[in-house]
Parts: structure tokens; C-alpha cells; sequence
């Protein structure tokens, strides 16, 4: 880049002031300047240039899964966390029974799975109804457990499912869970070991298994401690009741509302389904 300076105007000589008497000189002269190129000089050889080295990004750790609530000590540590952390859920602990988590889960991942789908949207006892019938169509197994495999759910046809009351899109839900069972894409072992995010992840690829369904599973079947179901109705009014809200919280107000539970929000959000229960 050219720069230039602008040329300034001349005083007037001494000689042009005292001609004419004194007076001022009426006319100015210009001087011209020569332009000068600024080049940027290469640095000596032999110096060294600094340089930054941009090294690649750490790979993000991944959250190691917590112990069970059927752990032992682990419900009491639970309750001795929510305790301190938060005076107002303290009050509806000391009110309340704790709850109960059983050593182990209930059911295998599948068929707990297959259950959830069973049971969404239908009154308790029309769902136990149906899968009560669900279980007959299966073959007896000396573990009942494991008659509810995904061979077996597979076997049975929609018109099968259909004439024990099963919907047709329910009937397409397990068929759809029980085929990514027996391909391997889902598993006992690899369900138990994924954490919260993964868990979320790839079960809610299972048609018919939502958010909703996921969180219940993970709390109830899996014992997880640290999972909050933030779009279920029954804690969000417990939530509002709790901290005397002027309005029922959205599910995205949730996570800073019920913060100070971590790493027990499991339990906190089974004491919000207590103290304002759903139908």
C-alpha cells in the first residue's frame, strides 16, 4: 500500500513580506513531496519464526454410570444428600415413606421394555388385563422372565396381538423392539452398561418409546439415581407445589429448578409423584 503525505502551505519569505511595504504576500507557492512505498522487509535467515501449534481437541470422558438406588447404602446416601441440599424437600422426606428399590431389576431390559409399551395410555387394570393375555400367548418358560424374549415376540403375528387387545400400532411398537433385540442392535448387557445420554439415545429410536418412557425405565426397571424426568406431569406439579410457584413449570425450567438434587434427582423426582400424584 502507497501512502502519501499532503503537502503543507509555505509561510510567506521575508523578502515577499517586506515588498509592497510590509503587506502580507498575496499568493502562496506549493512544494511537492515524493511518494514513498512502506515494504515489509522478510525476516533475517538464520532467525526463527514462532509459531502455534493447534493441538487436536481431548476426547469429551464419558460419564461413569452410577450405582444403583438398590445398592447398598446407596438410597441412604440419597436421602442424606437431598437432606441438606434442599430444607424444603427435607420436609416431605421426614413425612413421607421411602422408597423402595428392590436388589436387583424386576424384569430383563426387553421385557420391561415390552411391558412400558403394554401399559402406555391405558387404565392399571385394563393394562394388567392385557398383559396378562400377553404372557399366555407365549410359550411357558420354567422362568417366566424368560418367555418374554424377542424370538417369542416375534412369532406372534399383529392378528395375534389384535385379538388380546393389543393395538395394531402397539402390535408394530413390539415387533419393532424385538427385531432390534435379535439383530443385536440393543442387549441386556449393552442396555445395563450405556449411561443416561446414550440410554436416551438409542432406545427412543424404538418406535413407540418416547422420552417419557426412556426416564421411567431407567428409574424404575434400571434404578438409576440421577435421572429427572422433567416432561412428566405428576413431578412438574410436585416441582410447583414444592416451591410454591405461581405456574406450573415448563419441562426446559426444570434442570434449574431441581439442580441442587444432583446426583440423586431420581429420588427427589419420586417424592414430587408423592406429593402431588397423577391419575
Amino acid at each position: 500500500m502507497v501512502k502519501t503525505r499532503a503537502a503543507a502551505t509555505p509561510r510567506p519569505s521575508a523578502a515577499a513580506a517586506a515588498a509592497g511595504g510590509g503587506a502580507a504576500a498575496t499568493t502562496t507557492g506549493k512544494i511537492s513531496f515524493r511518494s514513498r512505498k512502506i515494504v515489509k522487509s522478510a525476516p533475517a535467515k538464520g532467525k526463527s519464526v514462532a509459531t502455534t501449534t493447534v493441538l487436536p481437541p481431548l476426547p469429551v470422558p464419558v460419564p461413569p454410570v452410577l450405582p444403583a438406588l438398590s445398592s447398598t447404602g446407596e438410597l441412604a446416601a440419597a436421602l442424606s444428600h437431598l437432606h441438606s441440599a434442599d430444607p424444603l424437600l427435607s420436609a416431605v422426606i421426614a413425612s413421607t415413606d421411602a422408597p423402595t428399590f428392590i436388589s436387583s431389576p424386576s424384569l430383563p431390559a426387553f421385557h420391561s421394555l415390552a411391558h412400558s409399551i403394554l401399559h402406555q395410555q391405558l387404565a392399571p387394570s385394563a393394562a394388567a388385563a392385557i398383559y396378562a393375555r400377553f404372557l399366555s400367548l407365549l410359550p411357558a418358560a420354567a422362568d417366566s422372565n424368560a418367555a418374554v424374549n424377542p424370538a417369542a415376540v416375534l412369532a406372534l403375528s399383529a392378528a395375534d396381538l389384535r385379538g388380546i387387545g393389543v393395538s395394531a400400532r402397539k402390535a408394530a411398537y413390539l415387533h419393532d423392539l424385538s427385531g432390534r433385540f435379535a439383530a443385536g442392535e440393543l442387549s441386556d448387557s449393552a442396555v445395563a452398561a450405556m449411561d443416561e445420554e446414550a440410554l436416551l439415545e438409542e432406545l427412543t429410536k424404538v418406535k413407540g418409546v418416547g422420552e417419557w418412557t426412556v426416564h421411567m425405565f431407567m428409574i424404575f426397571s434400571l434404578h438409576r439415581p440421577d435421572v429427572l424426568p422433567s416432561g412428566d406431569l405428576g413431578v412438574r406439579k410436585g416441582v410447583q407445589e414444592l416451591y410454591s410457584l405461581p405456574s406450573l413449570p415448563k419441562p426446559e425450567e426444570m434442570a434449574a429448578l431441581c439442580e441442587r438434587w444432583r446426583p440423586y434427582r431420581s429420588v427427589g423426582a419420586w417424592y414430587m409423584c408423592v406429593l402431588n400424584p397423577t391419575d
